[in-house]
């Protein structure tokens, strides 16, 4: 990652644990790993070549270990996705797919993360993106409208909801793996509007929940 920020994200650890384990790992070798700067990280010479050997290792191991599982998982389908689009759009079309396909259990992983096919053992990933990831065969699913979405209290009281510019009596929420309120505050024409300001959630499914409760417009 180069981000100690990133790197506790995906393993659900605070920056803090992740800085700790680095520092530990530095004093049991003897070496430093990392140059620290004020906002950023970056690989010592020594740090380069000892992540492409453990790198290779672990890609090793990991592609070691789905040999040793092919045949006890040859019938399960892994699915990566988020837990928005799980919830929301994929798994109430999951019986159709049973229905065609019973001799297929599904395993459903849900991650805002890029999957790592060979580590967590991924057979597809469904991800928000404009596709072209490095390694692996991107296939364009579907374009979406998009449009901000409320609570009906929101349309009524003394700030109602009726044009684009009344948004800013309101306070904004935020999806951060969708589409962003500069680019589509951008296209509505609207100004005067901090784009960034307002409620963020990593889960989709809890940006949904702020709005239907009137927390805000998402």
């Amino acid at each position: 990652h180069l981000s100690f920020t990133n790197a506790a994200a995906e393993l659900n650890l605070t920056h803090g644990a992740i800085s700790r384990a680095i520092r530990n790992i530095e004093d049991r070798l003897g070496v430093q790993l990392f140059e620290r700067g004020t906002r950023s990280v970056k690989l010592t010479p020594a740090g380069a070549i000892y992540a492409a050997e453990i790198g290779a290792a672990l890609d090793r191991i990991g592609a070691a270990t789905l040999v040793a599982t092919a045949a006890r998982s040859a019938n399960v389908l892994t699915v990566s996705t988020s837990d928005g689009f799980a919830g929301r759009w994929l798994v109430p079309r999951l019986h159709r797919f049973h229905r065609d396909n019973r001799n297929i259990d599904v395993r459903l992983a849900t991650s805002g993360v890029l999957a790592d096919f060979i580590r967590d053992g991924i057979d597809i990933a469904i991800r928000y993106g404009a596709g072209g990831y490095e390694g692996v065969v991107s296939e364009f699913l579907s374009e979406e409208d998009v449009s901000p979405v409320c609570s009906p209290e929101l349309l009524k009281g003394e700030h109602p909801l009726r044009l684009p510019r009344d948004l800013k009596h309101h306070t904004l929420i935020h999806d951060n793996f969708r589409i962003d309120w500069a680019t589509w505050l951008q296209h509505a024409g609207v100004e005067g509007i901090n784009p960034s300001s307002g409620m963020k959630f990593d889960s989709a499914t809890y940006a949904v929940e702020a709005a239907v409760h009137g927390e805000g417009v998402l």
